[in-house]
């Protein structure tokens, strides 16, 4: 799919997957994700999490403090940045309250400590955005993410629906609406 004179690679199962969040269901899933790798952050979301980080601190475990404190919240492979995480599984800023695991960030976001929610891979999943332009848009299906579908489906959103104010955060409200049209076209 081309928009805008820049190619970009869409996954047709961001629209006709439905899926929504119910963390009642998944425990939080996506914040504890077996794994070497936490989730991929952007160069320039360093230094925002280092100017929030005293606002999100006292949500952060001690555990996950240390971490940080040890190793620092983010790592490079290569080229690619990211999070760290405990043990291989919990974020580092993941938090755990009545057996789910949620975000700091995005605890400290609602209560109107920060605007910063999170980082927007965190936010635009289960999309996940690759390519060298960061072109390529790809539903990632998760079995922690399985009941999101069932969800979903009996809410009636899609992936797309259920991401727009990260897709409009990642690449803009005019895309979300190009994408849109296109879908509708389709």
């Amino acid at each position: 799919m081309i928009f805008k004179n820049t190619k970009y690679f869409i996954d047709d199962r961001i629209f006709t997957t439905k899926f929504h969040c119910d963390l009642s269901a998944c425990r939080g899933g996506c914040c504890t994700i077996r794994g070497y790798y936490g989730a991929p952050l952007k160069e320039e979301e360093i230094d925002i999490i280092k100017s929030v980080y005293g606002k999100i601190e006292e949500y952060i475990p001690e555990r996950n403090k240390k971490v940080i404190n040890e190793r620092g919240f983010f790592f490079r492979e290569g080229e690619k940045i990211y999070l760290n995480n405990v043990n291989d599984e919990d974020c580092v800023f993941s938090y755990i309250t009545e057996g789910i695991a949620k975000c700091s960030f995005e605890k400290a976001h609602k209560s109107g400590e920060t605007d910063f929610k999170k980082p927007v891979s965190c936010e635009l999943f289960p999309i996940r955005v690759s390519g060298e332009e960061s072109n390529v848009l790809r539903f990632d299906r998760m079995t922690e993410c399985e009941e999101a579908l069932d969800y979903g489906t009996k809410m009636n959103v899609s992936v797309f629906e259920f991401v727009k104010e990260a897709i409009e955060r990642s690449f803009g409200k005019e895309f979300y609406i190009n994408l849109n049209t296109f879908n509708n076209e389709k």
